[in-house]
């Protein structure tokens, strides 16, 4: 006998963006810097940038090391002035851009003395146009996340789609986007526009640390996992089952938890007929995690499936089968195929565990 497993119920969908997803915006810096006299540090002087397109000002007062610091400063072009503790105006420099090109933290400081500052001051007309363009980009992707963030939450996909398109023109380079659209394209069943976002993403996050010092290669790493994960999930969905075995291969030597992966892989193994790949899977899905009760369940099914009957007729099950049946049992006694293990385990006259329902209560 062969048990049948429902097809859908076997393909476990992992989208990489949940419900619980932000997109960080990037619409402002950080500054740090010291005033100095002389060399000597001015303590308790007062640092004001004021915007030259809005006027809004920024205040920060330097400590006994005459070091002062701050965040969120939003870009722009200020003119910088240092006040002392008594009042007096110390130092004046127009056109200061505060970029935070990189995300890094922009010194500003301040040689009173000398008159000059540690900041870019005086750019070129050239240079000018190159901040102006690029702060216009950060500015319009943060538009776009802030609209993105309530339909990520929402899983709204539909409304998603649009903005992430978008986000993706802009920023064609940056996989993160072209991930989250793969993710929206696979939710909204249109299967093949996500593979084709997926093999986009995968080239840049797997470079992504070549390209990017700051990368986390770990994080890069466990994103082309999830992206493979899912490609084999849209594959499964395309009816094109040997794409997405090699996909769930893929995911699954890449991913630090590839459960999921070889779960998934385990399943498409069995509806290919491949019995023999789909037990190897299973029980490397279940090395991975030991209470994933479904890979049990399809392990215990594939066993069964090669049961064979003795001269009296009485079914002869692999060894291992009822072990695998009654670990489904004991991690979920209550479960949706409880009834179904019970069966198959009554088939070949082994023993029922009923008290896992007990022990879980106690």
């Amino acid at each position: 006998m062969k048990t049948k497993l429902t097809y859908g119920f076997m393909v476990a969908l992992l989208l990489a963006l949940g419900a619980g997803a932000a997109w960080p915006q990037a619409t402002a810096a950080k500054i740090q810097g010291k005033v100095t006299d002389g060399g000597k540090p001015v303590a308790n002087a007062q640092v004001v940038l004021t915007n030259k397109d809005n006027g809004r000002t920024y205040k920060f007062k330097t400590d006994n090391n005459g070091q002062f610091n701050g965040v969120g400063i939003q870009f722009g072009t200020y003119d910088e002035e240092v006040i002392s503790a008594s009042g007096d105006k110390l130092f004046k420099q127009p056109s200061v851009q505060v970029t935070g090109e990189g995300g890094t933290v922009q010194d500003l400081s301040v040689e009173v003395s000398s008159g000059k500052s540690g900041a870019a001051a005086g750019p070129s007309k050239e240079e000018m146009e190159k901040l102006k363009a690029e702060r216009e980009k950060a500015l319009g992707e943060n538009t776009l996340i802030s609209q993105l963030n309530p339909a990520l939450q929402a899983k709204n996909w539909e409304a998603a789609e649009p903005i992430l398109r978008q986000l993706v023109t802009i920023n064609p380079n940056r996989w993160e986007y072209q991930q989250a659209l793969g993710n929206t394209l696979l939710s909204l069943g249109k299967f093949d526009e996500s593979v084709a976002t997926y093999e986009k993403a995968i080239p840049l996050a797997e470079n992504a640390p070549k390209t990017d010092p700051k990368a986390d290669p770990a994080k890069s790493k466990a994103a082309v996992a999830q992206m493979l994960t899912n490609e084999g999930n849209a594959y499964l969905k395309l009816k094109q089952n040997d794409k997405a075995v090699a996909a769930y291969t893929k995911a699954a030597e890449m991913d630090p938890n590839p459960s999921t992966a070889y779960f998934n892989l385990c399943a498409t193994q069995y509806n290919t007929g491949n019995t023999q790949g789909a037990l190897a899977a299973c029980d490397k899905a279940i090395a991975a995690d030991p209470n994933r009760a479904d890979a049990y369940y399809i392990k215990g099914s594939l066993m069964m499936g090669d049961s064979k009957q003795d001269k009296e007729g009485k079914l002869q099950a692999p060894p291992g089968t009822a072990e695998a049946l009654n670990k489904y049992l004991e991690l979920e006694p209550d479960g949706k195929h409880a009834n179904d293990v019970k069966q198959m385990l009554a088939f070949i006259g082994a023993k029922i565990e009923t008290t896992y329902k007990e022990k879980k209560k106690k």
